[in-house]
């Protein structure tokens, strides 16, 4: 009986000893749970009751130099979906999509995701967002965000860029400046059960979004309509590739107006709307070009410095120069005989610029090139700049520094040649141009302000005068009398360069372009006109770019009110062309193939236009040997071999033409090659023009140059 006592002690007191265990363990893993774990389980319940809709801050203004609006954000509704909370997806999908205009499939594919929030639509219109108000269907609502609104459709485009969906800028100043633009996000928390239904009396919290700061812009809304005019006036005259027009004042580095075509409109989606590469570059700071003659006046502008020249010095010019084994002829047809250096610059002389960059030498020319800010960035506050092309110069011959001395041989963007000339024109100083004058908080305060950035001294303000004074004379008495600005004179340079292709210079494609500032005595503005490959035949930059550069200019400058200048020289008659029209010989392609015959043609600059039916040509107009301008238009009247008298075919003039030449033309016409001799043909044995039978064999007599001569 003791016994027995004892063992149920023993098990009462081992049942006790276990339960209390147990409730020690649960007694700990309470005071875990709340003491250690406790303020993050509470936040994960919080979590798991709270809905977070995204409250987006709405994007700073940006504003010209003069306070106007460029760019603001509207307040429009967005639509969202707690999908949780929809007991019927497709039922509500249908209205969806009927009050939205959207795709019911895609409405139902949002709403059916297993996911706590969605978007289903962001930015729609008031109509929509009326609609859907209506409907008010369980777990859809709307949220008030902002869209992007530009004032003026595609006013300086590709300066301001746009913004995407989420607020962040993607181009232009708007991805330059996201970070201040965008402001910080809030939010609206709303407190759900766990299945995600409405609790009463639950909690609604807004956290605000911090607006984001506003951009004060150096452009000036008004000249920056002048060069938009300007530039539609260009394209619908010379239908370029591209075209370029930038605005800067050269004492400060601010850029007053900068446009391209083509060009878009940022509100339009343009990633759906326009080819990605019209939004996507900047021709003004990523296209790169022979500058040609208007980058003589860095050439001059150096050599000034250097002392290798001054204004007495006397060139002559014979109509070329000939460098290694190179003939480089001058514009100018027959050249521009002795003249002094002031005449070389007014007279944008070849061989008289190319003998100042080589008296210059490699060393010293390529010391300026890099102090003026070629081969580098300028650092202007848009996405996208190129750095141009400049040989090495260890790798530079004497043929490279006399091409690089009118403009060839290097390739430049232009807001670098802009910024560079600007230098000339302010006294000497390399000046960093710049896009913001500013940047303010919502309440107009000013929290960053932009002064000018001197890079660094590039030329004496003695040379720099001289320089101005020289490229007056341009204006007034050389190459760019079209550019001339009533009232306030202009200083300048012309320039027009082939584009350079994968091959070699592009035979009929030019870039066409004008440097420039007024007034000449003073220089407020500095204008760069650029059009690459203008159609119509028309492409001297004295023509195509100068008229623009005057447009801007005066209306500019009496929109800013500077008063004009009394008694200024002015250009006594227009310049007509920058350089002379090529004279050259037809050559005589009857009885050819018209395959053959265009080819030739084509090849010595002709264009070709065919009448009548046929293969072979029968008649040419301007006839065999006339002397024409290059570029005219031939007409060949096309006929049937053998239209005359079946079975014979008319014997093409072969001189000139390669053994291989002249055996494969006659082998279209049905005639076999008898050649005598090697190198090119210099007789006959059959005339031109006259009549045989197929199948008949003409010899005809080659000769090498040498034996020629």
């Amino acid at each position: 009986m003791q016994t027995t006592t004892m063992m149920i002690r023993k098990r009462i007191t081992g049942l006790f000893l276990i339960f209390m265990a147990v409730l020690s363990g649960l007694i700990l893993r309470l005071a875990w749970l709340q003491l250690v774990e406790g303020s993050e389980l509470q936040e994960q319940a919080m979590e798991a009751r709270l809905r977070d809709v995204p409250v987006e801050a709405k994007r700073g203004t940006i504003y010209d130099r003069n306070g106007h609006e460029l760019v603001t954000s509207v307040s429009v509704d967005s639509v969202f979906a707690f999908p949780p909370q929809i007991d019927d997806p497709r039922a509500t999908a249908e209205k969806v999509a009927v009050a939205l205009g959207m795709d019911l499939e895609e409405v139902y594919q949002k709403l059916s995701r297993k996911v706590g929030f969605v978007w289903i639509k962001r930015r729609i219109d008031f109509e929509s967002a009326r609609k859907l108000k209506a409907l008010k269907l369980n777990g859809v609502d709307l949220v008030e965000e902002s869209k992007r609104f530009y004032r003026q459709e595609g006013l300086a485009a590709h300066v301001l860029g746009f913004a995407g969906d989420d607020n962040q800028g993607l181009i232009g100043i708007e991805s330059v400046y996201d970070q201040e633009l965008k402001g910080i996000p809030g939010r609206i928390v709303v407190e759900k059960d766990a299945v995600g239904r409405n609790i009463p009396g639950a909690l609604h919290k807004l956290i605000p979004p911090v607006p984001g700061h506003n951009l004060v812009l150096t452009v000036d809304r008004t000249i920056q309509f002048f060069v938009e005019r300007e530039l539609d006036k260009i394209v619908d005259t010379y239908h370029p590739k591209n075209a370029v027009i930038i605005v800067m004042n050269p004492k400060t580095g601010e850029i007053l107006a900068l446009g391209n075509r083509p060009a878009f409109n940022p509100g339009d989606t343009p990633w759906n709307k326009y080819p990605r590469p019209v939004w996507d570059q900047n021709p003004a700071i990523w296209y790169n070009y022979e500058p040609g003659s208007t980058f003589k006046i860095i050439t001059a502008a150096a050599a000034l410095e250097e002392g290798t020249v001054k204004l007495g010095d006397r060139f002559y010019d014979p109509g070329y120069i000939k460098v290694a084994d190179r003939n480089i002829r001058c514009w100018y047809d027959g050249g521009h005989g002795a003249q002094s250096f002031e005449e070389v610059v007014q007279n944008s002389c070849n061989p008289g610029f190319i003998s100042i960059g080589l008296n210059l030498g490699r060393e010293r020319f390529y010391k300026y090139i890099r102090a003026f800010g070629f081969g580098e960035k300028t650092d202007i506050s848009l996405p996208g700049e190129e750095v141009g092309i400049v040989i090495p110069e260890k790798e530079a011959t004497d043929l490279n520094i006399a091409t690089m001395s009118i403009g060839q041989s290097i390739a430049v963007t232009p807001i670098q040649l802009l910024t560079a000339s600007s230098a000339v024109a302010n006294g000497g100083v390399l000046l960093k141009p710049t896009l913001v004058k500013a940047i303010q908080d919502q309440s107009g305060k000013v929290i960053k302000e932009f002064q000018p950035e001197p890079v660094r001294r590039v030329i004496s303000s003695n040379t720099a005068r001289l320089m101005m004074s020289l490229l007056t004379n341009v204006v007034v008495k050389g190459t760019g009398k079209n550019a001339f600005v009533d009232g306030y004179g202009a200083a300048g340079k012309t320039g027009t360069a082939q584009v350079v292709g994968p091959g070699g210079y592009v035979e009929g494609k030019y870039v066409s372009s004008f440097i420039g500032f007024s007034p000449a005595d003073d220089p407020q503005l500095a204008i760069l006109v650029m059009v690459a490959e203008p159609q119509g035949g028309i492409y001297f930059g004295s023509q195509v770019a100068a008229p623009s550069f005057k447009a801007i200019a005066q209306d500019s400058l009496r929109y800013m009110m500077v008063p004009e200048r009394a008694g200024l020289e002015k250009p006594k008659s227009p310049f007509v062309f920058e350089e002379p029209v090529l004279k050259v010989t037809v050559p005589d392609v009857v009885h050819f193939p018209l395959e053959d015959a265009r080819k030739i043609l084509s090849r010595n600059g002709f264009k070709v236009q065919t009448s009548g039916r046929g293969d072979v040509v029968g008649s040419q107009v301007p006839k065999a040997g006339a002397v024409v301008s290059g570029g005219t238009t031939v007409v060949l009247e096309l006929q049937q071999p053998g239209k005359d008298n079946a079975g014979t075919v008319a014997v093409p003039d072969l001189r000139g033409l390669t053994i291989k030449e002249a055996g494969a033309l006659l082998e279209k016409l049905g005639l076999h090659l008898n050649p005598a001799g090697t190198g090119l043909a210099t007789s006959q044995q059959v005339a031109p023009g006259k009549k045989v039978a197929k199948g008949s064999t003409v010899t005809v007599e080659f000769k090498s140059p040498d034996e020629k001569r």
